[in-house]
């Protein structure tokens, strides 16, 4: 058995990260495994930024968001010479697997490190944009979604009172899921996500015929992979006639304390990915397949695109 491990988190920063490293480590020492923390990610392996963590050192933890290991880029560690001086620094604590929270760059990296070194890897998920092939739910992303819906609420209030066209720009590079499950929830009535070709010209007509009969404000949430926002808006505000608004929600849906959903499966998650780890199961991802915990190969996870839920897509033309 795996005596000893050590947990990071890597890239951008998710609600809910604190509750999965919290449940790492209070699972470690409750299986009698020493556990480290690893400072700002692989950066961290790199500069030997590595520290015992004991069941205090995640005490009032859970509620915050961020992170408290704090996270970067790496850029050393996509170097072998950077790789070499964590693996280098990993064997001189005797750490014997890491736990790895992070989104699809951080997994790919873990994957590298781990086929080079044949190092216990255990990923669990933690992104906002939800797109990590193989699992329903990544740490963060019900928390953002919540951002979305509580800015929509108050949009909606300045679009009707001014009779406006607001365009909303959220997170969604390569994966729609939070645009389109924030814009089903917020009662937008377009959602543009990067998966599905949207018609600017049937749009605007839509707007215009919606705007004949009544319908005095529109939101508009976009992912922000789909098309370039200004663009987006200088064409509706062209076309339509309408007065048009841009808002952009960027880093603010990073942050804030994690929602019930985020602190109970990031621990759930955590929890698992210790035990794993500790029996010497590894080379994985943790997630969850309709509230189910599952395991993922690790390279499947970082070789597959995830695609959009189709029933969400479904309910989505319907209600907008």
């Amino acid at each position: 058995m795996v005596k000893s491990i050590a947990v990071l988190t890597s890239g951008t920063d998710s609600p809910g990260m604190n509750a999965a490293i919290r449940a790492v480590t209070r699972t470690a020492l409750f299986e009698k495994a020493s556990v480290w923390g690893v400072k700002d990610g692989f950066s961290g392996l790199v500069n030997d930024q590595i520290y015992q963590l004991n069941s205090v050192s995640v005490s009032d933890v859970i509620q915050c968001g961020g992170t408290f290991l704090g996270t970067s880029f790496c850029p050393e560690f996509e170097t072998e010479k950077g790789r070499k001086q964590a693996y280098n620094n990993l064997k001189r604590h005797e750490i014997e697997g890491i736990v790895v929270i992070g989104g699809d760059g951080t997994m790919k990296g873990a994957k590298v490190f781990g086929d080079e070194y044949d190092f216990p890897i255990v990923g669990i998920p933690a992104t906002i944009e939800n797109d990590i092939w193989g699992t329903d739910y990544t740490i963060g992303s019900d928390t953002a979604a919540n951002t979305i819906v509580e800015a929509l609420n108050k949009l909606r209030d300045t679009a009707s009172s001014h009779r406006r066209v607001i365009v909303v720009e959220v997170a969604g590079k390569k994966c729609g899921w939070l645009p389109l499950v924030s814009g089903i929830a917020g009662g937008a009535e377009f959602i543009l996500v990067p998966e599905v070709a949207t018609d600017l010209n049937q749009l605007v007509e839509d707007l215009k015929k919606r705007h004949a009969e009544g319908k005095t404000y529109s939101l508009i949430v976009v992912g922000d992979g789909y098309d370039n926002i200004m663009n987006i808006g200088k064409t509706i505000s062209e076309k339509t006639k309408l007065d048009t608004r841009i808002s952009v929600l960027d880093l603010i849906l990073r942050g804030g304390a994690p929602t019930v959903e985020d602190r109970v499966k990031a621990s759930q998650l955590g929890e698992k990915a210790a035990l794993a780890l500790i029996s010497g199961l590894y080379n994985i991802v943790l997630g969850y397949n309709k509230n189910d915990l599952v395991s993922i190969d690790l390279n499947d996870a970082v070789n597959n695109k995830k695609e959009l839920d189709k029933e969400y897509m479904r309910i989505a033309k319907i209600l907008v």
